[in-house]
Formats: structure tokens, C-alpha cells, sequence
């Protein structure tokens, strides 16, 4: 048997990068998934992917940031589909600078995005998830929420701050036998990453043990194990998929 044979998995941020490589993923093992994106041209490609494994799939065009909006996409999604099994907070978004010249809309825009709108999806499908005394909520940090980087003071508190917020779930979830996770993938090769100057790469490289930029599928891996049931006991952990980078 599949390891997600028949869950249902929300996936924000699902239009590409880790996003896509986790839907893709959690259907290769048997989950059907929502597809959250910015966009609905961005969202149907991925359904239209995981549809082509042969699983379910649903498209939803959601800013997380804004609360109103992923309110009613809960509501709907909860509506035709029952329930929801399994949570991935991956929607995330970056605008760097420095901190002096950082704008408040650069700082807003972040935190809104990568923290706001964790804690905007999660609260929408809690009281489902909870009722159903099973589930799975992954959120997706990152190593510079751990270590911090100069140039991303907004990114690295709003990752900073999910860490914090999954920890605190955690505790209020547990007793509802629900898990709340995150994972903190190091540089990976993503949209973002692709943008990195080549004398940028080859700094962060040095910094890496293992030597190379991780892949969008070890984060999708580590996605699988956290909703699987083998990961029934773990719980409130940050899991770092960074090639030893923290360590």
C-alpha cells in the first residue's frame, strides 16, 4: 500500500518549486490534492499533473495573505470534499534588501505571505482537522529562519517566526492526536535559487558539507514521511533538508 493511499492533502504555493514537487509527490503515493496557488493558471497545470498520476486533484486560485479569501476556499473545499487529512504551508515569497532600505511594504508583503498566511490556512481548516481527531499540518521554513542571512531580515522573521508558530500549534493539536511539523530546506534549485548570482552560488556552496544545492524532491520526501504514519509520534520538530548546512 501506497504511504498517503486515499488522504487528502492541501498544498499552498503548489504552482511550482517545492510546492509542485510536493503535490506531485504526495500523489505518487496515493493522496489526492488541492492546488493552492496565486494564480489559476499556475494551480490547474499542477491538478492537471496530479490528475495525470491518477489521482484527484482540485485548482484554487487563493492570495493566503488575505484571510477573507482563504476563509471561503476552505469552506468550499470542506464542502465537496468532507475533510482534509493533511496541510502543507509552502506559499512563500521573497522581497530582499537591506534593512535600511528596506520599505514597509517589502516587510509587509513577507510577513503577510510566508507567516500571515500559515497561520490564515491553518486556522481555516482547524476545526475540521481537529474533529477528526487525525491530521497532518506541515509547514515549510527555511535555514535562514534559523541562521538568518544579511539582505533578508523580513524572510528570515517571517521563517523565524513559523517556526515558533508550528511549535505552538503543536501543543494545542496534539491532544486532537493532529502533528504539526516543519521542514527547513538549506539553498535549493527553485525559481528563487536560479536567480542567485554565480559567485553567490559558489559562496553557499562552500557552506554546504554535502557540496551541492538540494533538489525541490528531498523536500517533497521529507513532506511524505511527516504525513505518513510513520511519523505518528513526531511532532513540534523543525527538520532541516539542507546537506548539513545548520549543523
Amino acid at each position: 500500500m501506497k504511504q498517503l493511499e486515499n488522504q487528502i492533502a492541501v498544498v499552498t504555493g503548489a504552482g511550482r518549486g517545492i510546492g509542485r514537487a510536493i503535490a506531485l509527490k504526495f500523489a505518487a503515493e496515493g493522496a489526492d490534492v488541492v492546488c493552492v496557488s496565486r494564480t489559476a493558471e499556475n494551480s490547474e497545470k499542477v491538478a492537471a499533473e496530479v490528475r495525470a498520476l491518477g489521482r484527484r486533484a482540485w485548482a484554487y486560485a487563493v492570495d493566503v495573505a488575505s484571510g477573507e479569501s482563504v476563509n471561503a476556499a476552505a469552506e468550499k473545499i470542506l464542502a465537496e470534499l468532507g475533510r482534509v487529512d493533511i496541510l502543507v504551508n509552502n506559499a512563500g515569497v521573497t522581497r530582499d534588501g537591506l534593512l535600511m532600505r528596506m520599505t514597509d511594504a517589502d516587510w509587509d508583503t513577507v510577513l503577510n505571505t510566508n507567516l500571515k498566511g500559515a497561520f490564515n490556512v491553518t486556522r481555516a481548516f482547524s476545526r475540521a482537522v481537529l474533529k477528526q481527531r487525525a491530521g497532518r499540518v506541515i509547514n515549510i521554513t527555511s535555514v535562514i529562519g534559523l541562521i538568518g542571512n544579511a539582505g533578508q531580515c523580513n524572510y528570515a522573521a517571517s521563517k523565524a517566526g513559523l517556526i515558533g508558530f508550528t511549535q505552538s500549534a503543536a501543543r494545542e493539536f496534539a491532544a486532537r492526536g493532529v502533528t504539526v511539523n516543519a521542514i527547513a530546506p538549506g539553498f535549493t534549485e527553485t525559481d528563487m535559487t536560479a536567480e542567485l548570482k554565480p559567485e553567490l552560488k559558489e559562496q553557499v556552496l562552500k557552506q554546504i558539507p554535502l557540496g551541492s544545492f538540494g533538489k525541490a524532491e528531498d523536500i517533497a520526501h521529507a513532506a511524505v514521511f511527516l504525513a505518513s504514519p510513520g511519523a505518528r509520534y513526531v511532532t513540534g520538530q523543525v527538520l532541516a533538508v539542507d546537506g548539513g548546512m545548520v549543523m
